[in-house]
């Protein structure tokens, strides 16, 4: 296997393979390598309705072999270190593998280890995680064994995979204690690390409203910092603006967590990364701002926006062809304005798609008011954008 590419892609995920699908489809000899130590690829999407018992977690979980384009070597290795003044990385292998050019897409890195007491707590006693594969189903199970109690569902103070996931599990578990009678037994608490219940203004409008109307304790500026499974306790840091940081801690029967995210390490320690571990890139062009041959989209990269498959779907074409023509001796004029879309499942058969740019202005696809709960919408989630996904955007074609 050679150790030299035209093309390096470090990640096989939603970014790498659908940037090495575009890629393959555009170049007369492509000669692309793909690193990823993952036989294994997830359509993370769909984690939400596995955990509100509404789809399986074997639907969303592919060889990752299947989805390699032809004209793309697959390593199946993982990287420890970038060196881009020589145009090299270095692999969990010891391999060194040099470039032309390099794209970088590793997705985010989960930290559990940084809630004390979650590791061991998770899956067992009501603790679970739409965040863990492994997990996944112990949502649903014990969601649908809640008969009263308290159900609290945090959000980190970190960047996190989809910002809105982890309401979207409260929205489903607060419908199903309804249909199942039992929700006047039941507080439901979204307890989060942020000072309101979505960045965008028209969707937050909507969602403070089903706040309101579904009686849905909210504590925001509250941070997980650990879980005391013996006793069944969460134990945050409430942290508002102007006040001294306080110790809170909440019972809990049901506690839905999202875990602390950051970007990988071997990311956070690289030449590549801002001064807060992210890739460096340019937020418009995707190339990296010192490095000329590197190019990085998705969850790892600095641009901010939330972190989506959407996001990465309008990214992709852009960072193809500002990389092409870098190829060619032509300056980029692709440009990303920062779109990302969140939908947001606020119950069975409801869902507010939230569609927006970088300056937070709504950027929607259907010429009706995304802000409004629609069944259609919830449909277009669950059935459509999984096809669309491994039949389109994952073979260059969407």
């Amino acid at each position: 296997m050679s150790n030299h590419h035209k093309i390096v892609i470090v990640g096989g995920g939603t970014g790498g393979i659908t940037v090495a699908s575009r890629l393959a489809r555009a170049l007369a000899q492509p000669d692309i390598a793909i690193v990823e130590p993952s036989d294994r690829h997830y359509y993370q999407p769909l984690w939400t309705l596995v955990g509100g018992g509404a789809a399986t977690k074997e639907s969303t979980v592919r060889p990752e072999s299947g989805l390699i384009p032809r004209g793309a070597t697959w390593i199946r290795d993982a990287v420890v270190e970038f060196q881009p003044e020589q145009r090299r990385l270095v692999t969990r292998d010891g391999r060194r593998l040099g470039y032309d050019w390099l794209v970088v897409a590793p997705g985010i890195q989960l930290d559990w280890h940084k809630i004390d007491g979650l590791s061991a707590a998770l899956g067992r006693d009501g603790v679970c995680s739409n965040y863990s594969f492994d997990f996944v189903d112990r949502t649903w199970e014990f969601i649908r064994g809640l008969r009263q109690g308290r159900a609290i569902f945090t959000m980190p103070n970190t960047p996190v995979k989809c910002g809105g996931a982890p309401q979207k599990i409260m929205w489903l578990a607060e419908h199903h204690f309804r249909r199942a009678g039992v929700r006047d037994a039941i507080e439901v608490v979204f307890a989060s690390a942020g000072a309101k219940i979505f960045a965008v203004k028209k969707y937050a409008d909507t969602l403070e409203r089903l706040v309101r109307e579904r009686d849905v304790v909210t504590r925001f500026h509250h941070n997980l910092i650990a879980v005391r499974p013996a006793s069944r306790e969460a134990v945050f840091t409430r942290a508002a603006p102007g006040q001294a940081a306080e110790e809170v801690v909440l019972k809990y029967d049901l506690l839905h967590v999202t875990p602390p995210m950051g970007p990988p390490d071997f990311v956070r320690t690289s030449p590549l990364a801002d001064a807060n571990g992210w890739i460096d890139v340019d937020k418009h062009s995707l190339q990296h701002r010192r490095f000329s041959d590197v190019f990085a989209l998705g969850d790892a990269s600095n641009l901010p926006t939330s972190k989506t498959g959407a996001a990465i779907r309008k990214q992709a074409p852009v960072l193809v062809a500002n990389l092409l023509a870098a190829m060619a001796g032509r300056p980029g004029e692709a440009v990303y304005h920062g779109y990302t879309s969140c939908p947001l499942v606020t119950g069975y058969g409801r869902l507010v798609l939230a569609e927006f740019d970088y300056d937070g202005n709504p950027a929607e696809t259907f010429p009706f008011d995304q802000a409004k709960e629609r069944r259609s919408m919830y449909l277009l989630k669950k059935y459509a954008l999984p096809q669309m996904y491994w039949h389109g955007m994952l073979r260059g074609r969407a």
